[in-house]
């Protein structure tokens, strides 16, 4: 198909995305073409400019091997690098462009294996055929601007819908990891998977266990941090793929009897993810997505079934508190978003012993303490746990936790609430009592915050005579 096929709109993209990148796309398929070899634009690059989504990253594919690739691009490129080249991928940098360059290939996995086997092609159209969805096996030859789209793609991305170029089965069994693509595209892009797509995933869905907890934990990250997350997360759970990934999710789905009602966890969890996404400052966060899914998940360890139809989940947040820090663990996640999101998770429910505003100024300062660099985020976790129909009860919870935060912003103007420290630091403490460096100092500057939490600031001359009575008191000192 050339470009002349395509409707107006569309070869608007196309000449569009030309005038942008010819400087560098067309001098790269006249060089490319020049040595004997194919280049085209291909996959996402090419479904992103008919999205308008086109940044200054390119995807491209040839029928070069990846030591041709190296020699053809040594003297054009500004830097080269080769992390992926045993997939047969040269990553390139022109100016402000950063390209990927890959061998047409295809690429399956052993039965028993986490890793690819990688076998390089010789033609385009089987390039496109191996790959993941008919929407991402369209491409662009270079330098010609040839439109090649033998699966469909153009109709698909019309449509809004995600197919696969062949079979899915087939697709799925070369690389499993793409079933979870189709769950990711879906909250991305806001797609709709084929009902032929969706049987298979559901058949297939253990041949996900072979592939690496990192590639699995990146596309769950990008499903969680799309634009339509609630869609994604449905595919995963109704599919049963959500079971070996990340079962916590559907465990959430607790049965609920008629003699013992409890609101549907599961689809709690989904109106809070919703709810914080839409109180995000600026673009997508993690940690807070994270924690919104995960708030709950300690709930099917911990229900009781109570006298009076009741039902409780005591303890829950710090159940699930550790079963975040060991699911996200599994995954690979790096450290410090483990540590946040599972503290947020166990500190998602501490607003609710505020009741009407009965905290004291000590009980304020310790949940700012507790919550550290993470207060704003617990801010939005606690606001978007309301997902109560009852109007008169959601706007107390709201102007409750709006009288918090007041009460936060007066003793954080008042105090220098952030810092949070005694008002002796550790050389003063050593010279008051008259010791060095040791645990004596240690103790007495946990007593000298507590002190702050609970009292506020008391001046240098009071904290220093209640310092003395306390190290009398513990022994440290005499008379």
């Amino acid at each position: 198909m050339s470009v002349s096929n395509l409707s107006v709109s569309q070869q608007k993209a196309v000449t569009d995305l030309f005038r942008r990148i010819a400087p560098v796309a067309d001098e790269l398929g006249e060089l490319f073409a020049a040595n004997g070899h194919e280049l085209a634009v291909v996959g996402g690059s090419v479904r992103d400019v008919f999205l308008a989504r086109i940044g200054n990253d390119l995807d491209l594919t040839t029928d070069a091997r990846p030591e041709r690739v190296l020699e053809i691009v040594k003297d054009w490129a500004d830097s080269i690098w080769t992390i992926g080249i045993e997939f047969g991928t040269v990553g390139v940098r022109k100016g402000n462009w950063v390209l990927e360059i890959t061998t047409y290939r295809s690429e399956s996995y052993d039965p028993k294996s986490r890793k690819p086997e990688v076998a390089y092609g010789d033609t385009l159209e089987a390039d496109l055929e191996r790959r993941d969805f008919a929407v991402n096996a369209m491409a662009v030859r270079l330098p010609g601007h040839e439109f090649v789209d033998p699966y469909g793609g153009l109709s698909d991305l019309a449509a809004k819908v995600l197919r696969t170029p062949g079979t899915p089965e087939r697709s799925f069994d070369d690389d499993p990891l793409r079933m979870l693509r189709a769950a990711r595209f879906a909250s991305q892009l806001g797609f709709t998977v084929d009902p032929a797509v969706v049987t298979a995933m559901t058949e297939m869905a253990d041949r996900i266990e072979i592939v690496s907890s990192e590639r699995i934990r990146d596309e769950l990250d990008k499903l969680i941090c799309g634009a339509h997350p609630r869609e994604g997360l449905g595919i995963l759970v109704d599919t049963g793929l959500a079971a070996h990934v990340l079962p916590e999710l559907p465990k959430l789905r607790l049965e609920i009897d008629e003699h013992h009602r409890h609101k549907d966890v599961y689809e709690h969890t989904l109106i809070v993810l919703e709810q914080a996404i839409a109180l995000e400052a600026a673009g997508a966060d993690r940690v807070l997505r994270w924690a919104a899914l995960l708030h709950d998940i300690g709930k099917p360890k911990t229900r009781r079934f109570e006298d009076g139809g009741r039902v409780s989940f005591h303890h829950h947040e710090v159940v699930g508190a550790q079963m975040t820090k060991k699911r996200l663990a599994e995954l690979r996640f790096p450290k410090d978003v483990v540590a946040d999101v599972s503290r947020l998770v166990e500190l998602h429910l501490r607003f609710h012993g505020y009741g009407t505003g009965e905290w004291t100024d000590s009980a304020v300062r310790r949940y700012v303490r507790d919550a550290g660099h993470l207060l704003e985020r617990l801010h939005k976790l606690t606001r978007a746990d309301c997902t109560t129909r009852n109007k008169r009860k959601a706007q107390a919870l709201s102007r409750t936790y709006d009288d918090l935060e007041e009460r936060i912003a007066r003793l954080a103007d008042e105090e220098e609430l952030a810092k949070m420290r005694p008002e002796l630091d550790g050389n003063e403490i050593q010279q008051i009592l008259g010791v060095g460096p040791g645990p004596v100092v240690g103790k007495a500057y946990k007593f000298l915050l507590e002190m702050r939490l609970d009292q506020g600031v008391v001046g240098k001359e009071n904290a220093t005579e209640a310092l003395m009575s306390w190290a009398r008191e513990q022994g440290v000192i005499s008379g």
